[in-house]
């Protein structure tokens, strides 16, 4: 029987790009880009590290989606971006189904 990763369902490929907002600071915001999606959270790329437990506010530049999620890693890329991973907060997002692909969890 294969080992679970931990993750409660599968990952699909969306690059949407996004704006993100610290909590603490508003007006610090930065352009970030998804990398994989789910429901319960996303992989963002940025060009600076977030600390972990950080509370940033999420809004998608194409559509409507707007919400809170908390930093669950930031791991430093080999290109000098960061992947941050995070949880959405009080909520699921739908995202659109329209050519994504799955990716193993």
């Amino acid at each position: 029987m294969p080992a679970r990763s931990g993750r409660l369902e599968k990952r699909v490929q969306l690059t949407v790009p996004v704006q993100i907002s610290s909590i603490q600071d508003p007006a610090a915001t930065e352009r970030a880009a998804t990398e994989n999606v789910c429901s319960l959270g996303v992989r963002i790329l940025t060009q600076r590290a977030k600390e972990m437990n950080e509370r940033l506010m999420i809004r998608s530049l194409m559509g409507d989606l707007r919400t809170l999620a908390r930093v669950v890693y930031c791991q430093r890329l080999p290109d000098g971006r960061f992947g941050v991973g995070l949880q959405f907060q009080g909520m699921t997002v739908k995202w659109p189904r329209g050519s994504l692909t799955s990716v193993a969890g």
